[in-house]
Order: structure tokens, then C-alpha cells, then sequence
């Protein structure tokens, strides 16, 4: 069975309690973490956090680890900005998904996610070799610690991720299919990508969305149900591939109209999985 669950974000100790405690409260027993700030990944703090996990019974499904330096999310600048591809950032970079890895094991959290940035289509591009190079060097830390790493999609073609687990070579390369991000860049239908990368996912965000408009700025989000994303046909293809891994709400916006789109799609999934998993 799909285990439902949601994002939480973590770049302050200041109220991490309050959002655990709040995703128990809305029915929730799984989440990922998303921290893009290296400074909270202490020792001390993940004490915290996994006793935060004992209190209130929460499972942390997966540890989704950002990177320090400049981010820009559209097709123009997130090009020479975005993720390990920029050669300007990826020492920086590979240190941050290191350290951030070792924070999620003291967490006992096997599965880290990040976004990989735009990798190129051309396997010439003289941008690939160093980019495949700086993926393995992190997937071979992430080994030593008995992790995955999950590719966020989005950003790049399902082949073109696939292209480059095959030039990386490590067998702990996963995909967090980001069931929007595909359709929000343009670059799939996330129910025909799992006919490429279907083995290899380890984890879900569940979130809807648009296709872009015009070739600078992504497509819009929105409310699950409301976007491009058939739903129904992709837990039907994950029934089919046998997956029974974590699906996890993400809502990207603030305040109520939030907190409502997400119980709106809690009951949503809930009552899909059960339909298709049988629960």
C-alpha cells in the first residue's frame, strides 16, 4: 500500500516542533524534510528531531537536501544556476549533499533527494562528463552511509536521467518522481515517464500543474485535481510496478489556502490508493 504523507520545511529549530506536532494532528504519520540551510544539520538538532519522531510517531520518509549559492527557477538562468551542473558551484555543492546526507543517517533517513539542475540532453556537452563525475562522487558517500540518492525530476527528460545513471555506474541512484515538476518543465507526462524510470523510484511528491506557456518562465502549480496530472492512471502504473513506497504531499505555496489544498488532497489520495491498492 501507498503510504500518504506530506513536506515539511526545516531551516529553524524555532518551530520545527509546531509542524510536527500539526502534520500529526492533520492525520499524517510520514513526511519528508526539506532543509536547504547546512547550518541546522547538527548532531544536536537531529537528536531532536528523532525524538520529535518518538513523541508524535512520525516516520521521516526521506531527507530532501538543498545547496548553498544562487537558485533561479525558470529555463534561463536556473540553467547556469541550478543544482551540480554549474561548474562555479559543484565543489560547494557536493559538500552540501554530503553533509546533508550524513545528517539525514542520524536520522536513520535511507533515502536523500535533491535537485540535480538542468543536465544537459547532449551527452557531448562538455558540461556531462563533470556533472556525471561530481553525481558519482556523492552517490559513493552516500553509499558509505547506506543511502540512496533520488533525483527530484523536473529539470531534465526521463532518458536524459536515465543517460546519466548509466554514466554514473553506482546502483543507489533513485528517482523522486515529482509528479508536477515533469509537466510544470516541460519535459514529460509523468505517467508515461514511469515507463522509463519506474524501477527506480523510491519516493513521490504528489503535486499538480500546468505546462508552460512560453519558453522562459515554468508552468503554474495548483491544487491536486486541477492540473495536468492523471492521477488515477499514475497509481493504476504504480500498482502496476509493484510500488508500495511513500507518496508526499507538496503544496508550494503559504498560509490557509495551503494547509486546505493539502487536506483536500489528503482525502483525495487517500480514497484513489484505496480504490486501485485495495485497502
Amino acid at each position: 500500500m501507498i503510504k500518504i504523507g506530506v513536506c515539511i520545511s526545516f531551516d529553524s529549530m524555532e518551530d520545527i516542533e509546531d509542524k510536527v506536532r500539526s502534520l500529526k494532528d492533520e492525520g499524517f504519520d510520514n513526511c519528508q524534510i526539506i532543509s536547504w540551510t547546512p547550518s541546522v544539520w547538527t548532531e544536536e538538532n537531529a537528536h531532536i528531531l528523532s525524538e520529535l519522531a518518538l513523541k508524535y510517531g512520525i516516520t521521516y520518509s526521506a531527507f530532501w537536501c538543498g545547496w548553498e549559492g544562487p537558485c533561479v527557477w525558470n529555463f534561463y538562468e536556473g540553467q547556469k544556476t541550478l543544482g551540480l551542473v554549474p561548474e562555479e558551484y559543484r565543489t560547494m555543492r557536493i559538500q552540501n549533499l554530503c553533509d546533508g546526507a550524513d545528517f539525514a543517517k542520524r536520522l536513520n533517513i535511507e533515502n536523500v533527494v535533491t535537485h540535480m539542475g538542468f543536465i544537459p540532453e547532449n551527452p557531448y556537452d562538455t558540461l556531462f562528463e563533470g556533472f556525471c563525475d561530481a553525481v558519482r562522487t556523492v552517490a559513493e558517500h552516500l553509499a558509505a552511509n547506506g543511502q540512496n540518492l533520488l533525483f527530484e525530476t523536473g529539470q531534465e527528460t526521463p532518458v536524459t536521467m536515465m543517460r546519466c545513471f548509466e554514466k554514473v555506474g553506482r546502483d543507489n541512484l533513485r528517482v523522486n518522481l515529482d509528479t508536477a515538476n515533469l509537466i510544470l518543465y516541460g519535459k514529460a507526462n509523468p505517467v508515461d515517464a514511469l515507463e522509463v524510470f519506474g524501477k527506480y523510484v523510491a519516493n513521490l511528491h504528489a503535486k499538480d500543474g500546468l505546462y508552460p506557456t512560453n519558453g522562459h518562465d515554468l508552468g503554474k502549480e495548483t491544487p491536486i485535481g486541477q492540473g495536468k496530472v492523471d492521477f488515477p492512471a499514475l497509481v493504476r502504473k504504480l500498482y502496476d510496478l509493484d510500488y508500495h513506497g511513500y507518496m508526499t504531499i507538496e503544496r508550494e505555496i503559504d498560509g490557509d489556502q495551503q494547509i486546505a489544498d493539502i487536506r483536500e488532497a489528503k482525502i483525495y489520495l487517500e480514497k484513489l490508493v484505496n480504490e486501485v491498492y485495495g485497502g
